[in-house]
């Protein structure tokens, strides 16, 4: 079955607040992302774990990239070529899940993992 993709109604509640909660539009596509720095490794690697349980559930899987202590996550929905509920859902589910995780706002550059900004610590 092939995921609707997210109608306006839903676009001008759901994305203005996950916009404040650190998501931003993804140049290009229609897409999601944000960027979130742990305390380091294990802390990262928790919220991976507990965040693929939560899309195996939802069955909607994210794109990601982990380095050490950066979880970089961009969420859409290839059946439909863009945003769904199913993005919506999983955003504010990885949200809770990431905890006091530092959400990096900057992402036109790339984001230092904990091991370059701190010498032998990788």
């Amino acid at each position: 079955m092939t995921m609707p993709p997210l109608h306006d109604d839903a676009r001008s509640t759901a994305l203005p607040l996950l916009m404040e909660s650190g998501w931003q539009p993804v140049p290009g596509r229609d897409a999601i992302r944000k960027i979130w720095r742990f305390k380091g490794f294990s802390e990262a690697w928790g919220f991976m774990s507990r965040a693929a349980l939560a899309a195996e559930r939802l069955n909607h899987h994210p794109e990601w990239f982990n380095a050490f202590n950066i979880v970089d996550v961009t969420l859409t929905t290839h059946d439909c070529g863009g945003l769904s509920d199913l993005d919506v859902k999983l955003a504010n589910r990885m949200d809770k899940l990431a905890g006091s995780a530092v959400v990096e706002h900057d992402h036109a550059s790339r984001t230092a993992c904990l091991c370059e900004t701190r010498p032998g610590q990788g």
